[in-house]
């Protein structure tokens, strides 16, 4: 029997304002859910708002047999699915070819057909947890070797994994919402987690510094691009640190080499570059401006530092100003 209360919801479309009041509050774990499943805040932000479209046109066929949460989540991870029918993953430019040691070297855009991976703001997962560990265990979901290596999953493999290990789906909540039995889904996760193990980043078993050395490594690494000191920038890598700029699918190893790369390639004369702190993915980041010759500083990419006990093994630097909008962030500063 449908409670009285659903019944009464269901006698008329919702207006605007009760559709928004019921749903709003998921919207940021929704994104996070969808950023999971594609790598792109770009679709994640497509994809949220074709599930609240559904959602809000097939609200009265809702008939609380589950949370307003899990249905949402329910709609949204099929529009992930279908739209994964259409998309090939997204990855760095580690994930198409071997590094390059040479300082020289020319860069170019990626090959024809490939769409980079993109960096989420750690704000996407501070809703709609019940506690504060529970908020961190979000956004340590969201770390960008994960993000890169989920992409090597079929996308139903990674819908159960990401159900079940990030959200702590009950394994025939994920059946019900997969329409399909709770045995397949322990054998689809037997084999998402296998495969995870397979292409995660050696990375991920690297001892992460506390927080205060990490904001230390962040500040240095600010400070060095602002005065476009390449001994100062050397100094906090490590030995075999990486470091990539999509949309180049070129990318760097060594400290050394990166050091050279950015004293040729990168720094102009000091000031050129003003940085602000951030966080992306759950790392330390910066974005990036650079001054124009009217003296303003306009967005230029978001870095995102993979920082160890002993110093920074790897930046992503994305060379995309229209993420600064996805972080909240200003398109310009104006002279200090």
């Amino acid at each position: 029997m449908i409670p009285t209360h659903v019944q009464n919801r269901r006698a008329a479309m919702p207006d605007d304002g009760e559709f928004a009041a019921l749903t709003e509050p998921f919207r940021r774990e929704l994104l996070a859910h969808c950023y999971r499943m594609l790598g792109s805040v770009d679709d994640a932000e497509d994809l949220v708002q074709e599930t609240y479209l559904r959602a809000w046109r097939s609200y009265q066929a809702f008939e609380g047999r589950s949370s307003l949460r899990s249905w949402l989540y329910r709609i949204a991870t099929n529009v992930c699915l279908t739209a994964l029918e259409r998309r090939d993953r997204r990855p760095l430019p580690s994930g198409i070819g071997g590094p390059s040691d040479d300082a020289g070297l020319s860069i170019g855009p990626a090959p024809d057909g490939v769409i980079w991976l993109q960096p989420a703001p750690d704000s996407w997962a501070s809703s709609g947890a019940p506690d504060p560990a529970a908020v961190t265990s979000l956004r340590g979901s969201l770390r960008l070797a994960l993000i890169v290596a989920l992409q090597h999953l079929p996308p139903r493999q990674r819908a159960v994994l990401i159900l079940r290990d990030v959200l702590d789906w009950r394994a025939a909540e994920v059946a019900d919402l997969l329409d399909t039995t709770t045995a397949a889904v322990k054998s689809t996760l037997q084999r998402a987690r296998a495969q995870l193990n397979a292409v995660a980043p050696a990375e991920d078993g690297v001892a992460e510094p506390r927080e205060p050395d990490a904001r230390v490594l962040l500040e240095g690494y600010m400070k060095a691009f602002e005065n476009a000191d390449v001994d100062a920038l050397t100094r906090l890598l490590l030995e075999d640190a990486t470091f990539e700029m999509p949309p180049f699918s070129e990318w760097l190893a060594g400290r050394k080499t990166i050091g050279q790369f950015a004293s040729a390639r990168i720094f102009g004369a000091p000031g050129t570059v003003r940085m602000v702190p951030t966080t992306a993915n759950d790392q330390p980041a910066a974005t990036a401006y650079r001054r124009a010759d009217d003296g303003v500083y306009h967005a230029h990419a978001i870095h995102v530092l993979t920082t160890t006990s002993t110093g920074i093994a790897r930046v992503v630097a994305f060379l995309d100003p229209g993420l600064f909008t996805t972080f909240g962030l200003p398109a310009t500063l104006t002279p200090a």
